[in-house]
């Protein structure tokens, strides 16, 4: 949840870099979140719970996946690549579960300082 709440304080952070596994965890903690609000939405009946929560973190989604392609080396802007339909989502997953950079253009690594 740390991990989670992290990204959101670094709401339109485009800047800077974001480990694998921060990464991933807020991608878990969505995930599940967005079923809660789903069947919260169901139940209720009301049909607009679940939009207000997707629009909502719309923004640290982005933000996130930008700093996550920095730790690759790689510009935010190739999450663009999610628009071709299938293999822009396989390639997007493959260039989100590859390991860490040295230093590079976005700064320095995240897991040295992590390490020391």
């Amino acid at each position: 949840m740390d991990y989670f709440i992290g990204a959101l304080k670094k709401y339109a952070d485009f800047t800077g870099r974001a480990r694998r596994k921060e990464y991933w965890m807020f991608m878990l903690v969505y995930f599940i979140l967005s079923l809660i609000v789903g069947v919260l939405d169901a139940m209720v009946g009301m049909g607009f719970l679940a939009i207000i929560f997707t629009l909502g973190m719309i923004i640290p989604s982005f933000s996130i996946a930008a700093r996550r392609l920095h730790d690759t080396g790689r510009s935010g802007w190739w999450q663009l690549i999610l628009l071709i339909p299938l293999i822009g989502f396989i390639v997007f997953i493959i260039f989100t579960v590859q390991d860490s950079h040295d230093a590079n253009d976005y700064g320095p690594n995240p897991k040295v300082g992590e390490l020391a």
